[in-house]
């Protein structure tokens, strides 16, 4: 109901993240001025290192559409991007307890 009052409001979009809900399945929602609900889902991986991963997931939606690409396609990419950098956060050894993602999991062996 909060997402249809920001979309009335003027948001061209409301992501829902779904990252701390339960399930072997990470299911985010984003609904759209136009009213269409879409639906992103991605693998649960089971590891405590996710601090960051809102705060990345919004960092990387802003740079998508600073790319050009859509809201679907920013959201899409940053989703992939997210629950890549999860998967390998394991291979940090960082502090102890709640960890961050790995957002360099790309460049770094």
């Amino acid at each position: 109901a909060q997402a249809r009052r920001l979309v009335a409001a003027g948001a061209r979009g409301v992501l829902i993240k779904g990252g701390h809900a339960e399930g072997d399945e990470s299911v985010d929602h984003l609904l759209t001025a136009d009213g269409l609900v879409r639906r992103f889902s991605g693998t649960r991986y089971p590891t405590r290192n996710t601090h960051g991963t809102g705060c990345t997931l919004s960092a990387a939606v802003a740079a998508g559409l600073a790319k050009g690409m859509t809201l679907e396609q920013a959201v899409r990419a940053a989703k992939a991007y997210v629950s890549d950098a999860i998967a390998a956060a394991d291979r940090l050894a960082i502090g102890a307890g709640h960890g961050p993602v790995h957002h360099f999991f790309a460049v770094w062996a």
